[in-house]
């Protein structure tokens, strides 16, 4: 359709082997196609289930370590543009059943930082990719549709949107319902240790969140 159309098509949540193949073949033959990946599929696989966790009920499905590999190998060599957090939160009632009937969703936005470093530092991914992926790589896939922000968004530049991230590269935490401000607490990376944590959040110039004061409340 693409080739016929010619149309700009973006594929959400990427989630197999084969999936990586088809995008870095079209991407060979020019065709105008973007992928984004979660960071469920980048760390998990259907043996994390175990005992059908409902924590573990996601979309897409979690898959098997061969697509995890390709996920993994793909984002870092560019052949999928951006990853993404997948943030659907859900509330507990949705989720403590069953695991074919638990709600499908997970919260992840908070995760997505730290989960995106641990990454990195497992496979060897230069910091700079691995921070394209969650910045310039979103930015590039959204391109004309940001219209005047087109030229600062998802990068440093003099006289752009001061949308930044301050962070801690030293002060580690462990993921749980105490540490979590979203709403909906289940995540299946609930227990897990993360690297880097965020000590403020600045929106167009604008402090939106400060660790410090949030502690303190």
């Amino acid at each position: 359709l693409v080739r016929v159309t010619g149309a700009r098509v973006h594929l959400c949540r990427l989630s197999s082997a084969a999936g990586v193949a088809l995008l870095r073949a079209a991407k060979a033959e020019g065709l105008p196609v973007t992928a984004d990946v979660s960071i469920n599929s980048l760390h998990l696989t259907d043996v994390d289930i175990g005992y059908f966790n409902p924590d573990m009920r996601l979309t897409p499905v979690l898959r098997q370590g061969a697509d995890r590999d390709a996920l993994r190998l793909g984002l870092a060599d560019g052949t999928v543009d951006a990853l993404v957090s997948d943030h659907n939160p859900v509330d507990a009632d949705a989720k403590i059943l069953p695991f074919a009937e638990a709600e499908p969703g997970a919260t992840a936005v908070e995760l997505l930082l730290g989960l995106a470093w641990k990454w990195a530092e497992q496979d060897g991914v230069a910091l700079p990719r691995m921070l394209a992926a969650l910045t310039q790589g979103p930015a590039a896939v959204l391109g004309r549709s940001l219209g005047t922000l087109q030229a600062s968004v998802g990068r440093l530049v003099k006289g752009g949107v001061a949308d930044l991230c301050v962070l801690d590269p030293r002060r580690h935490w462990i993921v749980g319902e105490d540490t979590l401000r979203s709403q909906g607490k289940h995540t299946p990376f609930g227990g897990h240790e993360l690297p880097v944590s965020v000590r403020a959040t600045l929106v167009a110039g604008q402090l939106a969140y400060d660790a410090q004061a949030t502690q303190r409340a």
